[in-house]
């Protein structure tokens, strides 16, 4: 059962220029978010002072944004003021995370067409105390049969807020009893799980499947770097079941739940069902390298 921090009952949401209770933070039903889920997304993460990744996270909005060709969009910096403008409301400097949301904006009346979006983007900067999503003393999967959207019908690159792709693949992770699910892409390659980037390690190189069908997050990308920057021999390339069920480690990455450990998949112990030594060491040198690449938050 997910539990909820209770001083998450008393924040305040930054909603279109304006700091708001929880009570009280909404956006019109003419939005195009409530419409069609017509908006982008990015997650960020507090560590003691600092956002991980702050300027790369800004970066993809801004290009998810003009990749759906939104109008009146907000500046990075215009955005970077809001999140400080919250996180010092809350008096949130650790443990925070933040779920940063651009919409193409109200409509004029209800619709699918982006003409009737006439008054720019909406703006929503949510901070919560939070702390990752996972234990990292791992977690259990199973294979959805939910594909991963293929770029020929929806660029995975495009951090969008239509989720439903990835919700499906949950509820068969929810049905199933675990704690979350693999997506493989219309090939049967393993692509991702329905909320995280898939690393697994194989006679000490780290493998992760391509960016084509899956997401390339950010974390995914600091994961790589610091393998290189520690001489971890690490790979991008198509990677089957069979190789995910019969790898020494297998870990999942993101924003929301850092480095996890995977220790069980459709049923099959992963290497000898505890987490990994080179799991344990990334996931100490990802959250060192988070802290030490921030940016710091003001105040």
């Amino acid at each position: 059962m997910t539990t909820v921090d209770p001083r998450n009952q008393d924040i305040h949401i930054y909603v279109n220029g304006e700091l708001r209770s929880r009570a009280e933070a909404r956006v019109s039903v003419f939005d195009s978010v409530v419409q069609g889920g017509d908006a982008v997304w990015e997650g960020l993460r507090v560590y003691d002072g600092r956002i991980a990744a702050f300027s790369a996270h800004l970066a993809r909005l801004q290009n998810s944004a003009k990749a759906l060709a939104f109008a009146a969009v907000p500046s990075s910096q215009e955005i970077r003021e809001a999140v400080f403008e919250t996180l010092k409301a809350n008096d949130m400097r650790d443990g925070a995370h933040v779920r940063l949301t651009l919409t193409r904006g109200e409509k004029i009346t209800s619709g699918m067409n982006p003409k009737l979006n006439q008054s720019g983007c909406s703006l929503i900067v949510l901070a919560e105390w939070k702390p990752p999503v996972y234990s990292d003393e791992g977690i259990r999967v199973v294979t959805a049969s939910t594909r991963r959207n293929t770029p020929s019908c929806l660029d995975s690159k495009i951090h969008h807020n239509n989720l439903l792709n990835n919700i499906l693949a949950s509820i068969e992770a929810n049905v199933a009893g675990v704690d979350s699910a693999i997506m493989l892409d219309l090939n049967g390659f393993v692509s991702e799980t329905n909320d995280t980037n898939l690393f697994m390690v194989r006679s000490g190189t780290v493998c992760t499947p391509f960016a084509d069908a899956c997401l390339p997050g950010l974390t995914r990308q600091m994961v790589l770097d610091i393998c290189g920057e520690n001489g971890i021999p690490a790979a991008e390339r198509n990677l089957s079941l069979t190789e995910l069920y019969t790898a020494d480690e297998v870990f999942t990455s993101g924003t929301m739940g850092e480095l996890t450990p995977v220790l069980e998949a459709d049923g099959r112990v992963i290497g000898n069902g505890a987490p990994g030594d080179l799991t344990r060491r990334l996931q100490a040198l990802h959250r060192k390298a988070a802290w030490r690449d921030g940016e710091d938050i003001p105040f």
